[in-house]
């Protein structure tokens, strides 16, 4: 078992670790974006021609779900979406730092206690395995969908609800709630699940039984964590599209 380093704020509970891995997420992907842009050539290449190539991948996702007029208007966020998720997807593969604790650390939720179970406290992770995280990236998607649902036209929007009669409107009230929950769901679970298991082989494994294994795992998390960046910026083009294209 690991700490997670966690400080009391007004009667909340912020993880250390998350707190950290998703600030240097917000860092690389502004970064990155500032650095392609930066004196950008008719004849790209290195970083620019890395980030065109994302926009031409992105803007494909986007046109999914959108004609091309539309899909650009959507591009500056489901490029920064897919940046983010993909970064924070990454970091528990490829940057996960722990380190051995010995003494309680009050200020950071690490008690006496918590040292009889574990030593090793974790420090950088994915932000992306943490629930709380990917339920509020879901949530704010849903609301963003039905802001833009409302926007485009309140009438049409309010009347979807109640057709083909009013007796749908708790079928579609469970659909609404569904689909941010497995949006979250989803994203989380596919990483907190190779975070677990790279840890174990770590922590418990012996580097002569579990050495290659675990290369191959870290490989194959690598390409999860790509797959579920890419997942999720198509499922929130989709549920932002069934509120603004599709006809109510």
């Amino acid at each position: 078992m690991e700490l997670s380093p966690k400080v009391e704020f007004l009667g909340l509970s912020f993880d250390v670790p998350v707190m950290i891995g998703t600030v240097f997420t917000a860092i690389v992907v502004l970064l990155l974006t500032v650095l392609a842009t930066r004196n950008p050539k008719m004849r790209p290449g290195g970083l620019q021609n890395l980030v065109e190539m994302l926009l031409d991948f992105v803007r494909g996702i986007l046109n999914i779900s959108f004609d091309s007029k539309t899909a650009e208007k959507y591009l500056g966020f489901a490029l920064t979406l897919f940046l983010f998720i993909f970064i924070a997807n990454q970091l528990g593969v490829m940057l996960m730092v722990t380190t051995e604790v010995h003494h309680p650390i009050p200020s950071l939720g690490i008690t006496g206690d918590d040292l009889e179970e574990s030593h090793a406290a974790v420090w950088f992770k994915s932000p992306t395995a943490d629930l709380n995280v990917t339920v509020v990236m879901a949530v704010a998607i849903s609301l963003f969908a039905h802001f833009m649902g409302i926007f485009r036209d309140a009438k049409g929007y309010f009347s979807h609800y109640m057709q083909p009669n009013p007796l749908m409107f708790p079928i579609h009230l469970v659909d609404e709630i569904a689909k941010p929950t497995t949006h979250a769901l989803r994203l989380w679970a596919n990483i907190f699940a190779g975070e677990v298991l790279i840890t174990i082989m770590i922590t418990y494994g012996n580097p002569l039984t579990t050495g290659a294994p675990l290369l191959v795992w870290l490989g194959y998390s690598l390409f999860v964590g790509t797959i579920q960046a890419y997942v999720f910026t198509v499922l929130a083009s989709v549920y932002i599209a069934q509120k603004t294209v599709q006809d109510h």
